[in-house]
């Protein structure tokens, strides 16, 4: 028989089995809780990504320098002058305008640019590291009078850009197959629902990583950011070992205005969407805030760590891909509908190497599709908890057990399965569409930069409440030129790529933007303003 001494002993646990706390995870989760506070929220998401796991998210979802090779669009070559297929005419090929010359010098104006919107929204989201991002930067630096109107708005452009930006990858995925599909099988016929069906399996896979899997999801991300290098490396030395090389005249000098436009250098910017898009993405570490440990410091700091990484892998495959183009004439007449898939082709003088090295950017994108899939369904979440979207009872839950937005993730899901069913009927529609994804994003930027802007110079400095990231002096300056680049990206991702329109070559994006800022504000006056509040405030706070 026991004695009651030993009882104790047997059911207390040995300083060997009891948990260890860590002070410094401690005073972090104290912190984010904090914060949260401060802003009137509650942790509701389980805060499970760290530096490395973000990083991997956030460089991976850009796919920067996969997708330099993907957005040399196909063109058919016709007597002096391209034109354009309607598959990919709502893109703007770099190669169509600006030419090589126009890729290499657009991608560094981009990478500029897209650095300093990075710079700017690193410092609004370590002041306010709320899931909502810009929408929520919006509310609290706004002045009173135009917050909740602002806000609202800028939290439809956000949703409604990555809700796009998750439809045109899962797109681009399930083309790539198809192209693998038309190298393999000659008489295979390639038929757009095919590609929606190849885009379905995609959007699949990717809701069952952030469901089923969703406690791996930092692991996995932490795993694919070391793919992501090691694929480039990957695709880059058997590119420049094997492929036949133009000469540097050819890559740095030449520049095309196939799009008939009245001046190259406006052909140029008309180009600058190819290595706009190849950068969207930089924030959605900012909508994933509330499942960061230390978010405020993290988050600034993956931003500008991937614009830096991603920016440097994507110039050089930019410059690597020029050099190696091969026959330019079979590459931009394949029948995969991807210049690449032949340039690859050409390099290894083999189908079974094409396909290999195929392999590596159409996994990058299906990887991009889960990461994307994750952060628009937090900003779904985000949004609909301040009751600005249709059916926000529904989308602001979070699920107890999986502490999860469930209801958001099925929902952009969803959303994304009917996008893709416009692609039967129209590629031109459809493409429409996903090219709506610049314009989108760098308008919720403009709004949230112009609000920064105008605490900044009517505030002093002590009465802003700054986070651990901060500008300084150079705040105004950074904060004007980025606000000007993304003016430059709205402005152009609204040109077709040539002067002479046709149905199949309108850039169908402008009515689809204006289409949706209609409806949100049709929305707005009929239900919005007597629901929508701003951020809600769900526990006091001083």
């Amino acid at each position: 028989m026991a004695t009651r001494d030993e009882v104790e002993m047997q059911k207390a646990p040995s300083s060997s089995m009891r948990a260890e706390v860590n002070p410094v995870q401690e005073f972090h989760k104290s912190r984010d809780e904090r914060e949260l506070a401060r802003f009137g929220k509650t942790q509701q998401l389980r805060r499970n990504f760290g530096l490395l796991s973000i990083v991997g998210l956030t460089c991976t979802l850009m796919i920067t320098w996969e997708g330099t090779t993907t957005y040399v669009h196909k063109v058919t070559l016709r007597p002096k002058r391209f034109s354009l297929t309607p598959t990919f005419s709502a893109f703007q090929a770099g190669l169509y305008n600006g030419g090589p010359s126009g890729l290499v010098y657009g991608f560094l104006f981009s990478w500029v640019g897209s650095l300093l919107q990075a710079l700017v929204m690193a410092e609004m989201a370590s002041m306010i590291p709320l899931a909502g991002g810009q929408y929520n930067w919006v509310a609290v630096l706004s002045p009173p009078a135009w917050s909740k109107f602002l806000s609202y708005m800028t939290g439809w452009m956000t949703v409604v850009s990555w809700h796009a930006a998750l439809a045109s990858s899962a797109f681009l995925a399930g083309g790539m197959i198809q192209g693998l599909l038309v190298l393999n099988y000659p008489t295979y016929s390639f038929e757009r629902w095919h590609g929606t069906l190849l885009f379905y399996a995609v959007i699949f896979c990717s809701l069952f990583v952030n469901t089923y899997l969703a406690r791996l999801l930092p692991s996995i991300e932490s795993i694919v950011l070391i793919l992501h290098i090691l694929g480039f490396f990957c695709i880059l030395i058997p590119l420049t070992y094997l492929a036949p090389h133009h000469s540097a005249k050819e890559v740095f000098a030449d520049f095309a205005n196939a799009g008939g436009w009245s001046s190259t250098g406006l052909s140029f910017f008309i180009g600058l969407a190819t290595s706009m898009f190849a950068f969207i993405g930089i924030d959605a570490a900012g909508h994933m805030a509330e499942e960061i440990e230390n978010a405020s410091t993290v988050i600034p700091s993956s931003m500008i760590i991937s614009v830096l990484l991603n920016g440097a892998f994507g110039f050089a495959m930019v410059v690597a891909l020029l050099f190696c183009l091969g026959d330019v004439t079979k590459a931009l007449e394949t029948e995969t509908h991807y210049p690449y898939i032949e340039v690859y082709r050409q390099a290894t003088n083999s189908i079974a190497g094409a396909i290999a090295m195929s392999s590596v950017i159409i996994m990058a994108m299906f990887l991009a599709c889960i990461g994307a899939l994750a952060t628009a369904s937090r900003m779904t979440w985000a949004f609909a908890r301040e009751k600005g979207l249709p059916g926000y009872t529904r989308l602001s839950r979070v699920n107890a057990r999986t502490a999860l937005p469930l209801y958001s993730i099925a929902v952009c899901a969803v959303s994304s399965f009917l996008l893709a069913l416009i692609n039967i009927g129209s590629s031109v529609a459809f493409n429409a569409l996903v090219s709506l994804v610049i314009a989108s994003f760098y308008s919720s930027f403009l709004l949230s930069a112009a609000v920064m802007l105008h605490k900044r110079l009517t505030a002093s400095p002590d009465e802003i409440i700054w986070g651990p990231f901060k500008l300084g002096s150079a705040g105004v300056p950074v904060t004007v030129l980025s606000m000007i680049y993304s003016v430059i990206g709205i402005f152009f991702s609204f040109f077709p790529p040539t002067a002479e329109v046709t149905p199949e070559t309108m850039n169908w994006s402008v009515v689809v933007f204006f289409g949706v800022m209609i409806f949100s504000l049709v929305f707005w006056a009929l239900h919005g303003r007597s629901v929508y509040e701003g951020p809600i405030r769900e526990i006091a706070s001083d």
